[in-house]
């Protein structure tokens, strides 16, 4: 720990971020009866420019009339770039109070979320406004990517970083085939055995942005959250990337299909096992805290501070899923 500490952004539960197309109603009841942590209806890419303007009626109609019970209600806006992005705020943000955060698409310098900051301001004051509304930014170009760490420090609203693979891909100009998935192109081969025998090992094209996010994020208090897998027919491809992010320490990952909320919720969960070892390695410092020393064997392996931090931070989100199931 530094002398300088960074004020962590307002803790949500955030496993799972289910992606809703604000122009199908049709799906907005069974959203909201669904396991998912966060949800953000979608005014952006889902939407065809000729239906920009209903979906934000529709989107606008959703969060007053739906009953969201205590899941966190964001809405993924038009970008910067767009004539569709202010509407989208002013509508947002005077007529909504179930809003929680807005999704920010395409942010490639921090002058584009004091933009957003700044208006956002300027209507929650007008609108005497109760509660302060959250951004997540999503991270998914070259430019963006190079500006992390100060997009990172830009807005005291911003809560979250998504990567989004797609956008990224088609920046970077990479040769992907599905969105958040693998290249067969994309590996290491091996130097040759005695036979003269050589093996390719397939390796993840994503794993420098991703890690890069995560560091600025978790540098300045906010949460790593991971974009969508486009083949969501394959569920064993997303739990692999999934669990590769968690890995990393991301909170969690986008859901574009349903059947996706409950893989993310098990896979950003801590397991039993994982729960009753955080309890011990807690009890275990707190006897040797006790007798004056400040690291103690568990299991045959050191346990120290440092173990403490990590045993502390699990128990932490255990405690938040259980809450959030009851409010469920």
């Amino acid at each position: 720990m530094s002398f300088t500490t960074i004020d962590q952004a307002t803790p949500r539960l955030h496993r799972s971020e289910l992606a809703v197309p604000g122009s199908t109603p049709s799906l907005f009841e069974k959203a909201a009866k669904s396991a998912a942590d966060v949800i953000f209806l979608d005014l952006e890419d889902a939407v065809a420019p000729d239906d920009k303007e209903q979906a934000r009626k529709n989107t606008v109609a959703a969060l007053n009339d739906v009953d969201w019970g205590g899941k966190t209600m964001s809405v993924r806006i038009n970008g910067l770039d767009t004539h569709y992005m202010y509407r989208d705020v002013v509508d947002l943000v005077e007529n909504c109070p179930r809003l929680d955060m807005l999704l920010i698409p395409k942010i490639g310098v921090p002058a584009d979320v004091y933009a957003l900051d700044m208006l956002v301001t300027q209507i929650e004051q007008a609108a005497k406004r109760g509660k302060r509304i959250g951004f997540e930014v999503l991270i998914e170009t070259a430019l963006g990517l190079s500006n992390v760490e100060a997009i990172a420090q830009s807005s005291r609203r911003l809560e979250a970083m998504a990567f989004g693979a797609g956008d990224f891909a088609a920046s970077m100009r990479m040769r992907t085939t599905v969105i958040g998935g693998l290249n067969p192109d994309h590996g290491v081969l091996t130097d040759p055995g005695a036979g003269g025998e050589r093996r390719f090992y397939q390796t993840d094209p994503w794993h420098a942005a991703q890690v890069r996010m995560a560091v600025a994020c978790r540098a300045w208090g906010l949460r790593p959250v991971d974009g969508p897998y486009g083949d969501f027919k394959d569920p064993d491809g997303y739990v692999s990337a999934a669990k590769r992010v968690a890995a990393l320490g991301y909170e969690g990952k986008w859901a574009i299909h349903p059947s996706q909320i409950a893989l993310a919720n098990q896979v950003f969960s801590p397991s039993p096992q994982e729960i009753e070892k955080a309890r011990r390695i807690v009890e275990a410092m707190e006897q040797a805290a006790k007798e004056g020393r400040g690291a103690v064997q568990l299991d045959g392996r050191l346990v120290d501070i440092a173990s403490i931090r990590m045993a502390q931070n699990l128990l932490k989100k255990a405690e938040s899923i259980t809450a959030a199931s009851r409010a469920h």
